[in-house]
């Protein structure tokens, strides 16, 4: 392969303008492509195979033009202090904006008079009035949402405190401005890695070109595929990611060519056969993790995951050509003025604060390792305790419509009445009466459940509706063995009246996509491993080396995770981070991390490491190699990692607790993945490893293809020079000590 792409570099090289005009074309035509094409419809949610999703296709059928899956909004109305809703003053206003709102929008469906439906609370202080919609919350547009919220406003000038809550109203989450922060603490991290603004420039460049085709073309293809806002949004946050990061290694390996005395069109094609090679292994990894999105079984995961795996493939295919093209053009402006000055800095008498680190650990290699490992299992204990979830609007800023609603409803009528059950009885060929009596009153007897509403029957009176309200809160545990227990009872009494009883709304949605979650996480970090740990095996030639890799990734997802439940779900520094409420963890919140986290793990993982080989290759001893790896890999890595930390930490100042979840849980995983296990935990097990580290049984070593990552085929009679530099660095520190052993 480095042969291969050894070519590739240098064709680039030779064709520059050629090969950078291409890109911009297709830069240009995607772009063309996303503005010509038909503006794409709400992406539809369903989740096959599920009892929710099953009951809500069942009441489209049976309840034509219902909307079964619907926006739905609650607008709460609280009478002022020593006042009653049901007093005729209030009665009169609260009628009165209900009016307002049925005409506030085509799309409203039905608007409940809470005085008829009982929705009113015990002391008459609150009422509540259900709203639905005729199409789906993303089908809304911001002028049916500010028509809602503007209406429900005119209330409270008569004395009233009204608030909405539901998907009705939930706003599209403007840009964070965590992209332009991340981008900025990217330039600045690369000036002072490389000292050349050239230099650091060019990660930037082609990684955001390579997101603007990937973007663009998600957006030309969205319609005709039902992707959603949230595809563009993780293809560009790991485009940005691994663009960058993709980059950053080829150029740092160029710039070690340049100053070993090579000409350009020489060093972009080895950096491009060596490093690119390593960049290609990188990207198969995230690609990997990306696709196994699709074993969870929701069609819209899939689909986040495809395409934000071309996206990331895309990144890898513009370090691979457009990157060396840019290198050819900006010449000797690569290189900072001070070293241009002083070519001889570049040679290796620079200090190496990476090799002096390694050699640290090679000195005290049980001693770190048994440090990192029980550091790592410390922050880990809190995962222990995980309670995974999702989260509804009383996670969301009280200072929202959505939560001061949320919290009005629970002080009136509990806190269940926010995430009332839907309980479906398909009575078609029976006694629809007496199976939806059966079904209320087995409702009635169950603990946990505050009320139950009355059945609602289809024209054909063969379905019938039954509104379950708990006792708790949508997103506890006990709401969710509540449905549990009703879908268990709903079972039996199926099989003795022969009307199926089926659980939905809501609540009862998030509960089997929670479980769909959690029941996928362990077959796909099996298969991401898996397949990792293979890939892995080709770029090392090693069975241990990809083990190692993978245990070290569970042990930093693992301490990511006990730092988030210890801070969402124990409320330790909750208030140092602006965290309002604790609860449970999203449940999408471990298989994203693992997806995203792995991928760069395995980043830092290849770009740190495959500089080991390509020196034991080239005949280095394995404690030689480690201090190597580290003399040209270790400044990369801290690099890229800060860069990702950085980014992934800037989502904490977010005003959503679920975003500041993803920023905490994706910096402190980088964090720890990057510094304590590549940077510390890597050399000391290789230190102790030997060179049992690179060892392939015969057996395998002839089923492998042999890849040449480390760029065999491109030694020849120049490499001398080359040779005798790199044992320079791994013998010597900046004062000429030779390496202890």
């Amino acid at each position: 392969m480095a042969t291969y792409l050894y070519r590739v570099g240098r064709f680039a090289f030779r064709h520059r303008y050629g090969v950078v005009v291409a890109w911009i074309a297709l830069l240009v035509l995607a772009g063309l492509g996303a503005s010509a094409a038909t503006a794409p419809t709400p992406s539809s949610f369903s989740m096959p195979g599920t009892q929710a999703q099953q009951a809500v296709d069942l009441l489209k059928e049976r309840f034509p033009g219902a909307a079964a899956d619907g926006a739905t909004a609650r607008v709460v109305f609280k009478a002022p202090d020593g006042h009653r809703v049901t007093d005729p003053g209030s009665r009169a206003a609260i009628e009165k904006t209900l009016a307002a709102v049925r005409h506030s929008s085509p799309q409203v469906a039905e608007v409940t008079d809470p005085f008829r439906a009982g929705t009113v609370s015990e002391d008459r202080s609150t009422a509540f009035a259900p709203v639905t919609y005729k199409a789906q919350a993303a089908a809304l547009s911001d002028t049916d949402k500010e028509a809602l919220l503007s209406t429900v406003h005119e209330a409270r000038e008569g004395g009233l405190t009204a608030e909405v809550g539901g998907s009705a109203v939930q706003q599209e989450k403007g840009d964070s401005g965590a992209e332009i922060l991340g981008i900025a603490i990217a330039a600045v991290v690369l000036v002072l890695t490389f000292g050349s603004l050239v230099a650091a420039g060019l990660p930037l460049l082609t990684a955001l070109l390579g997101v603007g085709i990937g973007v663009s073309t998600i957006s030309a293809l969205a319609h005709t595929l039902d992707l959603g806002d949230t595809t563009s949004t993780l293809a560009m946050m790991l485009g940005l990611a691994v663009g960058i990061d993709y980059a950053l290694f080829v150029v740092t390996r160029y710039r070690t060519e340049l100053a070993e005395g090579r000409d350009r069109e020489e060093a972009v094609g080895r950096a491009t056969g060596t490093a690119g090679s390593a960049v290609v292994f990188a990207g198969l990894t995230v690609v990997i993790a990306l696709a196994a999105l699709s074993v969870v079984g929701i069609p819209v995961l899939t689909k986040m995951g495809l395409a934000a795996a071309g996206t990331v493939a895309l990144a890898v295919l513009v370090a691979l050509t457009l990157l060396p093209a840019l290198l050819a053009i900006a010449g000797k402006r690569i290189v900072g003025r001070r070293d241009r000055r002083n070519p001889a800095k570049r040679t290796g008498a620079r200090p190496a604060i990476g090799a002096r680190w390694a050699r640290f650990v090679l000195r005290r290699p049980v001693a770190v390792l048994v440090a990192s490992v029980i550091g790592l299992g410390v922050l880990a204990v809190p995962a222990a305790s995980l309670n995974l979830g999702l989260p509804d609007e009383g996670a969301l800023p009280t200072a929202t419509t959505q939560r001061k609603a949320y919290d009005l409803i629970s002080a009136g009528f509990g806190p269940g009445a926010n995430g009332p059950l839907t309980v479906v009885v398909d009575a078609r060929g029976h006694d629809a009466d007496g199976a939806a009596r059966q079904v209320r009153s087995m409702a009635r007897s169950m603990d946990g459940v505050a009320a139950v509403g009355r059945t609602t029957f289809n024209p054909a009176h063969d379905t019938g509706i039954i509104t379950v309200v708990p006792s708790t809160k949508p997103g506890s545990a006990e709401t969710e063995d509540l449905v549990h227990r009703i879908r268990h009872a709903g079972k039996e009494l199926g099989r003795a009246h022969g009307a199926p009883v089926l659980v939905t709304g809501q609540t009862g949605m998030k509960v089997d996509f929670s479980e769909k979650i959690n029941g996928a996480l362990l077959p796909y970090l099996g298969i991401t491993v898996g397949l990792a740990v293979l890939l892995l095996m080709l770029v090392f030639r090693s069975v241990l080396v990809p083990l190692k890799a993978a245990f070290g990734f569970l042990l930093s997802v693992g301490a990511a995770l006990g730092a988030v439940v210890a801070v969402f779900q124990w409320g330790w520094l909750a208030g140092a981070l602006g965290v309002e409420q604790t609860g449970p963890i999203a449940s999408t919140m471990p298989i994203f991390m693992v997806g995203i986290v792995f991928g760069l793990a395995m980043d830092y993982e290849v770009f740190l490491v495959t500089r080991m080989r390509e020196a034991h290759a080239a005949g280095q001893s394995s404690r030689q190699a480690i201090v190597t790896g580290f003399h040209h890999g270790g400044r990369v890595v801290t690099a890229a990692a800060a860069i990702m930390t950085a980014v992934f930490g800037s989502f904490i100042a977010s005003g959503e607790d679920s975003v500041k979840m993803i920023g905490l849980g994706l910096a402190v995983a980088v964090l720890l993945d990057a510094f304590v296990v590549r940077m510390t935990i890597v050399p000391a097990v290789l230190a102790l490893l030997g060179d049992a580290a690179w060892w392939l049984p015969k057996w395998l070593r002839r089923i492998l293809p042999d890849v040449d990552v480390e760029g065999r085929g491109l030694r020849g009679a120049r490499d001398s020079a080359t040779s005798a530099a790199v044992t320079r660095t791994a013998e010597q520190d900046r004062h000429g000590e030779p390496v202890r052993r």
